[in-house]
């Protein structure tokens, strides 16, 4: 079982930056083959893949929409997966969600086993 704890949401302005944090605990750092990654879900619309990152190899792989603005990464000494945010815009504004599974860099949210709670990233113009 793995349990994921997603912070760092809240308000920025257009252009601003923010960070995100996902603390996982649980029996998944023996698996060599597991991954984490991050979605993001506004009102109304799908849950859309936003980044992933394999946690043992640290490669990586983003949406079109975000490259170049969002890095995800890793520590391993702190069991904790980033997401860093920048040039934010309006239509960034979502609940973002941390998410564990077995298909490591996977853009489905499908493949992925477990979820956080989630966190509110509101951009305004």
């Amino acid at each position: 079982q793995v349990q994921l704890v997603e912070s760092g949401g809240g308000l920025v302005q257009a252009g601003g930056s923010l960070g995100l944090s996902c603390a996982a605990s649980g029996r998944f750092f023996s698996a060599y083959a597991m991954g984490f990654g991050w979605f993001r879900q506004a009102p109304g619309k799908e849950r859309e893949f936003v980044a992933a990152i394999n946690w043992s190899r640290g490669n990586t792989y983003s949406a079109d929409s975000v490259k170049g603005r969002f890095t995800i990464s890793r520590d391993n000494a702190k069991n904790t997966v980033y997401l860093q945010m920048n040039s934010l815009k309006p239509e960034d504004t979502a609940v973002y969600y941390c998410a564990a599974g077995f298909k490591p860099l996977s853009p489905y949210y499908f493949e992925y086993d477990y979820w956080g709670q989630g966190t509110q990233v509101t951009v305004s113009s």
